[in-house]
């Protein structure tokens, strides 16, 4: 015996509520997912001019040279952040360091923290960080100055690769943006009772 129309119909409407209940999940969790799924694709891919972290040296070093220049910038950190060197040139593959400088130029302590790029985006897969102080928090006293290194090489396969083999010319870019700090347990007691309204005055005795 078949089905009536109507029972057809109505299984019909389950079937699409269903899928579209699946996926308004599937968006749902794309959503919470896309951010730390968008970092790791570009940690892995470069793309966006992201750099490579690496604790390995280039196997090989290129007769080929290539300038990376430095830039340094401040987004609401009252520091003065400057590279040592404004660029260098070296030949591919070949490791070495450079330093950027910072200094607090408040009254009081102030914490920050770097994010980085390379351009031209294409050449953040070939990158290769050593060492950085990218993305540690760094607190300066009124006043004091730091000196922070970077290590890194440029992966020699970026000389073969179609669309970055004929880049001559790299520029790391760091910026500084602020962080909150943490108040001491007494000072953010007193922070407390001074926003608290002040108490009525008691009447009598």
């Amino acid at each position: 015996m078949s089905a009536s129309p109507d029972s057809r119909r109505q299984s019909s409407n389950r079937l699409v509520a269903f899928a579209l209940l699946a996926f308004f999940a599937g968006m749902v969790g794309m959503a919470y997912a896309s951010v730390p799924l968008y970092r790791v694709f570009c940690q892995v891919t470069g793309y966006g001019g992201t750099t490579q972290r690496t604790t390995q040296y280039a196997s090989k070093v290129l007769d080929r040279k290539i300038t990376v220049r430095f830039d340094a910038n401040v987004a609401g950190v009252p520091w003065d952040f400057q590279p040592e060197q404004r660029e260098i040139t070296m030949p591919i593959g070949e490791t070495v360091q450079v330093a950027f400088r910072a200094k607090n130029l408040d009254t009081k302590a102030s914490s920050g923290r770097a994010t980085f790029n390379v351009t031209p985006q294409a050449a953040g897969a070939y990158f290769m960080k050593v060492e950085c102080f990218c993305f540690t928090d760094n607190t300066l006293k009124p006043g004091e100055q730091i000196d922070m290194p970077v290590v890194f090489y440029v992966d020699p396969a970026i000389a073969d690769a179609p669309e970055t083999k004929h880049i001559r010319t790299l520029t790391l870019s760091y910026t500084f943006y602020p962080i909150e700090t943490e108040k001491p347990v007494a000072q953010a007691k007193d922070s407390q009772e001074k926003n608290q309204p002040n108490a009525e005055p008691k009447i009598g005795g």
